[in-house]
């Protein structure tokens, strides 16, 4: 039984898993898209890592502006969510994931990575700092058993 957490953008889906004993989150890969608007092959990925994965849950990251308002990235991320809900029929949570990326960038940064090796790993580290967040969040709230 593991979570999945999902970093959604515009190009990429960076993904990440827990152990699972739920404890850590482990960065797994980060998924192109050719477009915004073209979703099959994406979630077609994401239901092949579910079975693959024993994944039970999903956590999205919610892109929320610095003063807590939802903008256009936020709805097209929750309409990204519902989809996946209706698709897998697993549950999904949101996460808010300000400053995530930066985080991520922030880190590879320390360990010198840089120029395309550092695109090519962001999402996934952001994806893993999202899950971590709603791990946090979740041993405080129990919002998941």
């Amino acid at each position: 039984m593991r979570i999945m957490g999902l970093d959604y953008g515009s190009r990429t889906v960076g993904v990440a898993v827990t152990d699972d004993l739920l404890l850590t989150a482990q960065p797994l890969e980060t998924i192109k898209r050719d477009s915004e608007n073209k979703l099959r092959r994406t979630l077609a990925r994401i239901e092949e890592l579910i079975r693959e994965m024993d994944v039970t849950g999903i956590v999205v990251g919610l892109p929320l502006n610095m003063d807590d308002t939802e903008g256009e990235r936020a709805a097209k991320t929750l309409a990204f969510a519902e989809k996946l809900k209706n698709r897998t029929g697993l549950p999904v949570y949101m996460q808010d994931e300000r400053l995530s990326t930066i985080a991520a960038k922030e880190t590879l940064t320390e360990m010198g990575v840089k120029g395309r090796d550092l695109k090519q790993y962001v999402d996934k580290i952001a994806a893993a700092y999202i899950l971590e967040d709603y791990l946090n969040g979740r041993e405080k709230d129990n919002i998941h058993k």
